[in-house]
């Protein structure tokens, strides 16, 4: 099996496909800027002891806005996550219109590292990761 599950979280479970080599991030449930702040730390201290360069961020059952941690992931967490080696992002879209607008506003504060691509499904969004 290829899948490691690295962290399991009442708002996210965090695994590493060692086939792949990427840290894949399932965010589940409401969110609200603690749960992303530290969903997002733990996310940063896993990248970085897997010494990967590639996150799938699968927020498809993410249920609620947390527009209120857009800033702090464009701002902060998504420049500490490319210091820490952080090359390609991506981003699968909730169903819940509130949850994408939050990842919009996210993808609005940050400077164009590292690259971030959005999707509607996993399979497209696993097909970009492979081949970047």
């Amino acid at each position: 099996m290829s899948l490691q599950t690295l962290l399991e979280a009442p708002h996210i479970t965090i695994s590493y496909d060692h086939l792949n080599e990427w840290l894949l991030a399932d965010w589940h449930g409401n969110q609200d800027l603690a749960s992303v702040q530290l969903g997002g730390q733990e996310m940063l201290r896993l990248m970085q002891l897997q010494r990967c360069h590639k996150v799938l961020n699968d927020n498809t059952r993410v249920t609620s806005m947390w527009s209120e941690a857009a800033e702090w992931a464009g701002k902060d967490w998504f420049p500490a996550m490319t210091t820490a080696g952080l090359q390609y992002f991506a981003w699968i879209y909730s169903p819940n219109l509130y949850s994408r607008l939050s990842t919009d506003l996210t993808l609005q504060f940050t400077g164009g590292q590292p690259v971030v691509a959005t999707f509607d499904d996993m399979d497209t969004a696993k097909a970009w990761l492979a081949q970047v």
